[in-house]
């Protein structure tokens, strides 16, 4: 149990009370228990429970879950639509906007659905965190660059198998936005736990690739959403590992190691995840850091760590779990020299 003192109040003194603080959700909930005095501690934000789970719903999110519907509702009213809204390859050349519209155009009831709760639900805590400005700009990034790999794929899918199904397909759907969601809710609330499913929050994007991969060789189609969900992971993790800006540390992406490639992996496979890794780490994170230790954060050609409040909240809640793991272990000690007191009294009886 942690206690955060605060600093003197103006006025009659008072004796500051403790208040035990456990987070709970639908979703999440944090195992440990806080007792803080009177002093706003930052960190990462946590998911309100209770009435207000289905509340708070951003602007932003909102103004994004009606052109989701108004999109799937278009393309259902005029069916040709598809062919000028959704991604197929053989028609993006002369159709270039499509690598854009594509991502917002979900033909399926179900499919607008869950993009619809996912956009409302995880950007209800993501965009605090990042920002309004910021969230819209991860938003058009991820599904821009994941269209765009998609295409590629494609394309090369074809003049592999020389399948004309690869050309002709539509392509369309917001879960390649959605999975880079995942990768941000990994980033900023690792170790919260999904009250039902009993894991971390940090292996959500890897189990939703490792179920729609087994998935993938019982369906028709796995073309249409498999590359789109592995290209929005890996195209989400880019920025925000190297790529996205933190002008209140002034630095650019997230270099903990809590972020890294391998992490998205089992520990016994980061041995071998963790070298073919280091080229691209080398590649794009050596360049930032070297352009972040020109602005004072280096010591020694050595880049401090990130001073961010997303990290100083890692931090704390590492230095939390020592703590109490510390604690443990000493009561358990003593209680295990207090029966031994005992039984060594009795012998002497």
């Amino acid at each position: 149990m942690l206690t955060f003192l605060s600093p003197p109040a103006f006025g009659k003194p008072k004796s500051p009370p403790q208040i035990p603080v456990l987070v709970r959700s639908p979703l999440f909930r944090i195992k440990s228990t806080i007792t803080v005095r009177s002093l706003p501690v930052m960190s990462a934000p946590a998911i309100s429970g209770g009435t207000s789970f289905f509340s708070g719903f951003t602007r932003l999110c909102k103004g994004l879950a009606v052109i989701l519907v108004g999109g799937h509702i278009a393309v259902q009213i005029l069916p040709s639509a598809v062919n000028y809204l959704a991604l197929i390859p053989a028609r993006t050349i002369p159709f270039a906007w499509n690598l854009i519209t594509a991502g917002y155009i979900e033909r399926s009831v179900h499919g607008v659905i869950i993009s619809t709760i996912g956009l409302l639900f995880i950007g209800k805590l993501l965009e605090p965190i990042w920002g309004s400005r910021e969230f819209l700009k991860f938003i058009f990034l991820v599904n821009f660059l994941t269209s765009l790999c998609v295409f590629i794929t494609a394309i090369s899918l074809y003049y592999v198998s020389s399948q004309e199904n690869y050309l002709y397909m539509p392509l369309s759907g917001f879960h390649g936005v959605l999975s880079g969601f995942l990768v941000g809710i990994k980033q900023s609330i690792p170790d919260q736990e999904l009250s039902l499913l009993r894991i971390k929050a940090k292996w959500l994007p890897s189990l939703t690739l490792l179920v729609s991969t087994i998935m993938s060789f019982f369906t028709a189609d796995p073309a249409t959403y498999l590359p789109t969900l592995i290209f929005g992971t890996y195209i989400s993790w880019i920025y925000l590992r190297y790529l996205q800006k933190k002008p209140e540390a002034k630095l650019r992406g997230d270099p903990s190691d809590e972020f890294s490639f391998s992490t998205f992996f089992p520990e016994f496979l980061r041995p071998v995840i963790d070298p073919i890794a280091s080229i691209l780490d080398r590649m794009l994170c050596g360049r930032f850091k070297t352009s972040n230790g020109t602005r004072g954060y280096a010591l020694g050609g050595a880049p401090l760590p990130s001073s961010g409040p997303m990290e100083a909240s890692r931090r704390r809640e590492r230095g939390a779990r020592a703590l109490e793991e510390r604690l443990a272990a000493d009561m358990l000690g003593t209680g295990g020299r207090a029966e031994e007191l005992k039984k060594d009294a009795a012998e002497d009886v």
